[in-house]
């Protein structure tokens, strides 16, 4: 299989045998330590228990929607359920498919990727508008299964890419800062909300430089400064350093993330797209270790 990193799985924690994660053996009493069902605080339920995933979203003290929590895709693509394992294994577009959204809180135990995940511009008419140089470059890393990957080379994913991947994101959430933090090789990102000026002339970086500020509930941040050749996608697409990258992000109520994410690289594309990547609480678990490079097989068998 050409990329077992991305297909990760979280198993469940109170059973009576050891488990393999990331290829390491785990007891019981190990996994317990990692509070993997471990009560959330502060979710609201209905009396039968169940996630009310329409209840309002939390605010923060100085009265803005609350981020805060563990997230993962609101639009799964479970690959491996379909026995697929490629980028050329595209979920259909929207438009063109009966598709109905989960309701409930994403399963800590079945964490897959979205539907957006191969080809980020899945749902565009006509795909990505790719500038003629990206063309057969995006067609070439397809075709070859991906092999160049900097993921499969344990490398941190975007965070443009990061919503769609099979991992648990946690967002803390304070006044004048959004920290996101990843379950792949303790990826974080920093997203200051007090309208700071971005760099003029940034150090690029796979993360870039976030600055946010509020419309309304809706916080809106701008980002500059990516290194070259950034993949934002299974099928090789990229962002370059000339890129600007505005997300909208809105918290409707308290299950749900609405990230309308506007990438404008005229270096890469020939106009601004734009996509929304939807995400969904997962409650009642904790982010856990998944080290990249710990007995990394992959790249031996791709040379």
């Amino acid at each position: 299989m050409p990329y077992p990193p991305l297909l990760h799985r979280r198993y469940e924690a109170l059973v009576a045998a050891a488990f393999v994660i990331l290829g390491t053996s785990l007891t019981p009493t190990h996994l317990a330590a990692q509070w993997l069902r471990y009560p959330t605080a502060g979710v609201p339920r209905k009396p039968d228990g169940k996630v009310d995933m329409s209840a309002p979203a939390p605010r923060l003290a100085d009265g803005k929607p609350d981020f805060s929590g563990i997230w993962t895709t609101g639009e799964p693509f479970d690959r491996r359920a379909l026995g697929l394992s490629s980028p050329k294994d595209l979920a259909a577009p929207k438009n063109s498919q009966s598709y109905s959204e989960p309701q409930g809180p994403g399963d800590p135990t079945a964490i897959v990727g979205s539907r957006q995940m191969a080809n980020i511009g899945i749902d565009l008419p006509g795909g990505l508008p790719y500038q003629p140089w990206l063309v057969p470059i995006v067609k070439e890393r397809t075709d070859n299964l991906a092999k160049d990957d900097p993921h499969i080379r344990c490398l941190p994913d975007s965070f443009i890419r990061e919503y769609g991947m099979p991992h648990l994101q946690k967002f803390v959430h304070h006044p004048g800062l959004l920290v996101v933090l990843s379950e792949m090789n303790a990826w974080y990102r920093q997203v200051f909300t007090d309208a700071r000026p971005l760099p003029v002339d940034p150090n690029p970086t796979l993360e870039g430089y976030s600055s946010g500020k509020w419309s309304g509930d809706t916080l809106v941040i701008d980002t500059i400064g990516f290194r070259n050749d950034t993949w934002i996608d299974w099928s090789g697409s990229v962002v370059t350093e000339a890129a600007k990258v505005r997300e909208e992000m809105r918290r409707p109520d308290f299950g749900h993330l609405e990230i309308k994410v506007t990438v404008d690289d005229p270096k890469a594309y020939t106009k601004p797209w734009t996509v929304t990547l939807k995400q969904r609480i997962v409650v009642d678990t904790e982010l856990i270790d998944e080290i990249c490079l710990e007995n990394e097989q992959s790249l031996k068998h791709l040379k």
